[in-house]
C-alpha cells in the first residue's frame, strides 16, 4: 500500500495533489512514516514536488514532510537530510502558510537527531531564524520560538547553539517579544521566555543578556502581569508566568544583582493568590524566586516584614513537600538577617506551627526547620523557653538516632536546655577567642 502511494506520486497525472493527500494522511502512522522513508526515492520525490513551482504541489509535499517529522524514530528525521536546506530556503517566502510548514517541520526534526542539528547549524538555521523573528506575523513568530526552543535543549546546545544565538539579533528581538506578550500574541511571548529560560539556566556567563536590560524587562513584565489579575486573569496567563519566574530567578541567583523593590515582592504574593488553587505548580516557582530575593539582600527581607506578607507566607508552609522546604529556606533568610528580623517572625504564632514539621518523615524539611530553629534561639533566646513549654524538646529527641539530623537536633537541644541567662555557646566561644 505504501509502495502504491509512493507510485501514485510519481505519476506525472493531473491527480497527484490527490495522492500527496492519500499520502499525507498515511504518513501520521509511525509504522508508515519507517516504511515510506525505507522505499528507495521516496524523500527524493517529496523534495522534487516540495520545491516544484507549482504552488498547490508544494504546500502538499510540504504537509507530508510535516507529517515525516512528527516521527520519533531518529532514522526518519535522518531520511530527511536531504529537504533541511530547502526548509530554510523556503522560510523567507511569501507564503505564511509554507513558512509556519517549514518551521514546525524543523522543530520537529531538530528534536530527535544530532543529525539533523548539525547539518542545519552550517547551514545558517540560526541567522535565518533571527530574520524570521522580525516578522510581523504572529504565526511564524510562534514558529522561530518553537525551533529555536527545540534547539536550545539539545545536549550540545551549551557549547555549540546557545554562543551562536546570543551572537546573532535573536535576543534583542526575544525580549521585547516576551515582555509585549499581551499585546504582541502570547503564543510567541511563551515561546521565547522559554528560550530565555533554557539560556540562562544552561548558560554560564548572560552578560548578553543582562546588557540587554532583562532583570529589570522581566521585572516589569512580572508587575504587568500582577496587576491583570484582579481584572480577571487571561486565559493561558500561566504558561507566560512559570518561564518569566524561572528567567528572573536564575538571573538572580547567577549575578546576585537584586531589585529593591518591595513592589516585585507584593506581585510575588498575587500570583500566588491567583493560582495557588488552579496551578500549584506556580507556588513552587514563586517560592523559588522569593528565596533568591531573600538571600543575602536584607532590603527584600525587611519588605518582606514590613509589608506584612509574612502571614501569606506561612499559609504555604503545608501546601506540598517542596513549599514547605523553601518557606522554611525564606523564614532563615530572614532570621539570618538578626535579632530584629527574628523578633518579627515570633510575633506570628510561629513556634506552634513548627512544632508539627518536626514530626515529618522529610529529611530535608526537618532539616531546614531546625536550621530556622537554631537561628530563633540564637538571635532570641526567649524563644527557646518558648519552644520548650511547648513540648519542643521532645520533638527534637526523636531526631537523636538520626545520622542526617542527630548533630543538629542535638545542638538544638543544649540550646534548650540552657539556665537562662547563660551564654549561648556562640557567646562562650567569642568570650574564649577574646
Amino acid at each position: 500500500q505504501v509502495l502504491e502511494l509512493l507510485r501514485g506520486v510519481q505519476r506525472g497525472s493531473e491527480d497527484r495533489k490527490r495522492w500527496l493527500g492519500r499520502l499525507r494522511w498515511a504518513l501520521q502512522n509511525e509504522d508508515t512514516q519507517q516504511k515510506f522513508v525505507r522505499l528507495d526515492g521516496s524523500i527524493r520525490t517529496l523534495t522534487g514536488l516540495f520545491t516544484s513551482s507549482l504552488a498547490e504541489l508544494q504546500l502538499e509535499a510540504a504537509r507530508c514532510l510535516h507529517e515525516l517529522s512528527h516521527s520519533s524514530v531518529p532514522t526518519v528525521a535522518e531520511a530527511c537530510l536531504p529537504v533541511t536546506s530547502y526548509l530554510l530556503t523556503y522560510l523567507s517566502g511569501h507564503s505564511l502558510e509554507l513558512t509556519e510548514l517549514c518551521l514546525y517541520t524543523l522543530g520537529n526534526l531538530v528534536v530527535e537527531s544530532e543529525a539533523v542539528r548539525k547539518q542545519l547549524l552550517p547551514q545558517g538555521i540560526i541567522p535565518v531564524l533571527a530574520s524570521c523573528i522580525q516578522s510581523p506575523h504572529e504565526a511564524v513568530l510562534e514558529g522561530v520560538g518553537y525551533v529555536l526552543s527545540q534547539l536550545l535543549q539539545a545536549k550540545e546546545a551549551p557549547t555549540e547553539i546557545i554562543p551562536l544565538v546570543l551572537d546573532s539579533l535573536l535576543p534583542q528581538h526575544m525580549l521585547p517579544l516576551v515582555c509585549s506578550g499581551l499585546k504582541a500574541g502570547m503564543g510567541a511571548a511563551v515561546e521565547f521566555a522559554w528560550c530565555l529560560h533554557y539560556i540562562i539556566c544552561r548558560h554560564e556567563d548572560n552578560a548578553v543578556l543582562l546588557e540587554l536590560g532583562a532583570v529589570p524587562a522581566l521585572t516589569s513584565l512580572l508587575l504587568h502581569l500582577a496587576s491583570q489579575i484582579p481584572q480577571g486573569a487571561a486565559e493561558g496567563l500561566e504558561l507566560l508566568v512559570c518561564p518569566v519566574l524561572r528567567c528572573l530567578s536564575n538571573l538572580l541567583a547567577q549575578t546576585g544583582c537584586q531589585r529593591q523593590d518591595g513592589r516585585l515582592l507584593v506581585a510575588l504574593f498575587l500570583i500566588l493568590q491567583c493560582f495557588l488553587q488552579q496551578h500549584p505548580f506556580l507556588v513552587q516557582e514563586c517560592l523559588w524566586l522569593l528565596n533568591n530575593l531573600t538571600a543575602d539582600d536584607p532590603f527584600s527581607c525587611s519588605a518582606l516584614l514590613a509589608l506584612d506578607l509574612l502571614p501569606a507566607l506561612l499559609q504555604l508552609l503545608t501546601c506540598s513537600q517542596m513549599a514547605t522546604v523553601l518557606v522554611l529556606t525564606v523564614l532563615c533568610n530572614v532570621a539570618e538577617k538578626g535579632v530584629l528580623q527574628c523578633q518579627r517572625l515570633l510575633q506570628q504564632p510561629l513556634l506552634p506551627q513548627l512544632l508539627p514539621l518536626l514530626t515529618l518523615p522529610q529529611p530535608e524539611a526537618v532539616g531546614q526547620c531546625l536550621e530556622l530553629l537554631h537561628l530563633l534561639f540564637l538571635h532570641c533566646p526567649e524563644a527557646a523557653a518558648d519552644f520548650t513549654r511547648q513540648g519542643g524538646h521532645q520533638a527534637l529527641e526523636q531526631h537523636q538516632g538520626s545520622p542526617e539530623l542527630q548533630e543538629r537536633a542535638q545542638a538544638l537541644l543544649d540550646m534548650v536546655r540552657q539556665p537562662p541567662g547563660a551564654p549561648s555557646a556562640c557567646q562562650a566561644t567569642l568570650a574564649v577567642s577574646s
